[in-house]
């Protein structure tokens, strides 16, 4: 894939004091929502400068967002370049066999330049009182997210876009550096900066800023130009 630098953000608060701002011509905008969200009107979320989506398809082995259809064909219909994302439940079931059930449910990638690749939600666990790390040590949730990866890119011929936050990457993985290679990054960091990146990772491709703003679900920013985001959709 192209690599975007992660100091071409813009940053969210730069005018403030103290802020350092990052300049860049370009940062597309875009969101990613979930069944939470509900009936999203896209076509005004794309009057707001929305470019790409992320709409969550699946969980584990057994979820399935009942609003995912009509929030992906509202997308489509918006003109927005959009993908899938599955919450990965570690304790739930083998990596193979989630990257499976999200291929089968909504998840996979065409080269049609409009879909971007899979994306795998990685993070602590929300489950109350549930192990942080659902219970794997940092090896195997490494080869859990590994064989993740291997099997959507054997079903789709993309490796899935990781989301994930430093601070869980370095908790449950060991702060494993061996995906920058394949995966790309979308990270969470809600702040008016980017702030540290996880082991192997020179740069993100996605930077999710906020968990609200002035479009339905968590507000995010691609890492280049609008051409940069059609080529990553296309091809990489």
């Amino acid at each position: 894939m192209k690599s975007f630098s992660a100091l071409t953000f813009i940053a969210v608060a730069a005018t403030l004091a103290g802020a350092n701002p990052v300049e860049k011509r370009y940062s597309p905008s875009g969101i990613d929502v979930s069944a939470y969200q509900g009936n999203v009107n896209w076509g005004a979320a794309k009057n707001n400068g929305v470019t790409f989506a992320y709409i969550k398809a699946t969980e584990g082995v057994s979820y399935t967002n009942p609003s995912f259809s009509s929030q992906y064909q509202g997308a489509t219909n918006a003109g927005l370049i959009r993908g899938a994302y599955h919450f990965g439940h570690p304790n739930s079931g083998p990596g193979d066999a989630q990257a499976r059930y999200f291929v089968s449910h909504g998840g996979g990638w065409s080269n049609d330049g409009i879909t971007l690749p899979g994306a795998l939600d990685i993070e602590y666990n929300p489950a109350k009182g549930g192990n942080a790390c659902y219970g794997l040590g940092a090896s195997s949730m490494v080869q859990w997210i590994q064989a993740f990866s291997n099997q959507y890119n054997s079903l789709t011929g993309r490796y899935p876009v990781l989301y994930t936050t430093t601070d869980w990457w370095k908790t449950c993985t060991g702060n494993n550096g061996g995906f920058g290679n394949n995966n790309p990054l979308w990270l969470a960091h809600h702040s008016s900066n980017l702030g540290p990146l996880p082991a192997g990772w020179e740069d993100v491709v996605i930077w999710q800023y906020a968990e609200k703003g002035s479009n339905p679900g968590d507000q995010n920013y691609f890492n280049g130009s609008d051409d940069d985001l059609q080529q990553f959709a296309a091809s990489g």
